[in-house]
């Protein structure tokens, strides 16, 4: 069975925590705000602590929404945020200078309705400010009391280490499933050399791996699955296979394929987190019922024999999505 509580910085949550972009950005038209409501009053009640947003997403809007819903409980959450990706004039803007890391959070404090978010992230790096600029503003936050710790997104060992020697990082916060391993080519130790928790979003595959009905065809507009290859033909029709193997695996262990494949993921090593997102409040308690769930030597070996960089078709991102990240990529990934 999985640890269930883990570490980020000093702090110990438990290892499965709500990534709440999917209730206000990214996948298609967001639910209407009661639903979001819903799915984060459920999250609390079945014992979540750790909860994930972003001044980009909904550009303030998931932010907006999650301030009042959980002031109640704010002396019981574990709240983090991001800066240095926002909307600006309704475009995704990477803006790293000190003025704005710093209006961002004032902004996020007044949404989330706080004195303080225990985690904030550095959504993208940007190339045009010197990193030293942006992480000694955030250092500055912390120095204020609006921010407990710092944590990095989508970045390299390299950079990791970089930032960590400026200031102590709490946690990366990358993708990392099944089907996306460029955490084990170098960050994923590099945060267990460091003491830095390693929070895993999209460790459903984006969903490919909890819903094996998903159709690409039913996405919406707006759905940035559309433009990730995976998604795409011919790769996902050589996908679909591998998604219906893993969804007999998961009915021969008596779970469900979502909790199958977040055990699997809190099972690689005992300073990750998982972060799946849902617009559902009974997938919010299935997902969370992964803490419970044990897989033996057998079954890891025979997901990770399924399920890799060698059997899964198409790229993680588009060209121009990972041209904007600073993670390394596996021997052999494909690029779009």
């Amino acid at each position: 069975m999985n640890e269930k509580l883990r570490r980020i910085g000093d702090v110990k949550v438990p290892a499965v925590g709500l990534g709440c972009m999917n209730l206000s950005h990214a996948y298609g038209n967001p639910p209407p705000p009661e639903v979001g409501e819903k799915v984060l009053l459920k999250a609390i009640e079945v014992g979540y602590v750790h909860f994930d947003t972003a001044a980009l997403y909904g550009f303030g809007r998931n932010e907006s929404l999650l301030g009042p819903v959980l002031k109640p409980f704010r002396d019981q959450i574990y709240l983090a945020s991001k800066c240095g990706m926002t909307g600006v004039n309704g475009v995704r803007t990477v803006d790293g200078r000190p003025d704005t890391i710093k209006r961002t959070c004032d902004e996020a404090l007044q949404r989330l309705q706080t004195d303080v978010i225990d985690l904030y992230y550095l959504h993208r790096i940007d190339p045009r400010v010197p990193l030293g600029d942006t992480v000694g503003a955030m250092v500055e936050l912390i120095d204020a009391g609006k921010i407990k710790a710092i944590g990095l997104s989508e970045v390299s060992a390299d950079t990791i280490r970089k930032v960590h020697a400026i200031h102590p990082v709490a946690a990366l916060q990358s993708e990392y499933s099944l089907w996306s391993r460029n955490a084990e080519v170098a960050a994923l130790n590099a945060c267990a050399e460091l003491g830095i928790a390693y929070v895993a979003f999209s460790p459903l595959a984006r969903g490919f791996l909890a819903d094996l009905r998903l159709d690409p065809a039913e996405f919406a507009e707006k759905d940035i699955r559309r433009g990730m290859p995976r998604f795409q033909e011919p790769h996902f029709s050589k996908n679909v296979a591998l998604r219906d193997e893993f969804g007999r695996i998961a009915g021969r262990f008596g779970c469900t394929p979502a909790q199958l494949s977040l055990a699997w993921v809190l099972q690689r090593a005992p300073h990750v987190h998982v972060i799946p997102g849902t617009t559902s409040a009974a997938h919010v308690a299935e997902n969370f019922g992964a803490l419970e769930v044990g897989l033996d030597d057998t079954v890891m070996a025979e997901l990770d024999e399924l399920i890799n960089v060698k059997t899964v078709a198409g790229a993680r991102y588009s060209a121009a999505a990972q041209a904007d990240i600073d993670t390394e990529l596996l021997p052999g990934e494909p690029l779009a």
